[in-house]
């Protein structure tokens, strides 16, 4: 899994309250296994319109945010089903952090096993974020893990708190197998201490 450390980036305005899992892909996209080509499933509905082609009207389709890594969306992002393909489709479309006021349980721990950071905000500072989003491709924030902080285009920071372990584990890039495979000398040990006293299991 990739590190987060700190990412500058475009921030796309999505200010929409209760953006489930089949929004952000709807299930028609999900009958692969694998975690790459999911972003033409991203937020199908909303970015494409019935022949297939480009809506404009959508933000990710708008020139400016085209290469956006940062979301800032409305209430109880990820709501839903608990489908692994909605961080994976984020992922694949090249979004690293998404913020907001609250986060469905599951989807927010998936971001987490996937090297996504989402952020939860007060509704003061998510209507200020919205703002400098609506920016266009002034719309650069700055989001550092360490420091625990968001910074906008005029140079104002925001604080932010995030579960210590989880924090660890974006640090380092590590996912549940990556976290397994650090206690790999504990657990060779453990193996081999396990074969010499019960050589019978």
């Amino acid at each position: 899994m990739e590190k987060f450390t700190q990412l500058t980036g475009v921030a796309a305005p999505l200010p929409i309250v209760n953006i489930d899992t089949d929004m952000i892909i709807p299930k028609d996209y999900l009958k692969t296994i694998k975690r790459t080509g999911l972003s033409e499933g991203l937020f199908a509905e909303m970015r494409l319109n019935e022949d297939g082609s480009e809506n404009p009207d959508f933000v990710l389709n708008k020139p400016a945010y085209r290469d956006a890594q940062i979301l800032v969306a409305g209430d109880n992002f990820g709501c839903g089903s608990s489908r692994e393909h909605a961080p994976w489709a984020l992922l694949d479309r090249g979004i690293r952090c998404i913020i907001s006021t609250s986060f469905a349980d599951i989807f927010y721990n998936n971001c987490f096993k996937n090297g996504i950071l989402p952020i939860t905000v007060t509704p003061e500072q998510l209507e200020a974020l919205l703002d400098d989003a609506e920016r266009g491709s002034n719309a650069v924030l700055t989001v550092d893990l360490e420091s625990q902080t968001i910074t906008g285009p005029d140079g104002g920071t925001i604080s932010f708190e995030i579960d210590a372990h989880k924090k660890h584990c974006l640090l380092n890039g590590l996912d549940d197998i990556g976290q397994t495979m650090e206690k790999a000398d504990n657990i060779a040990s453990f193996e081999t201490q396990l074969a010499e006293t019960r050589p019978w299991v």
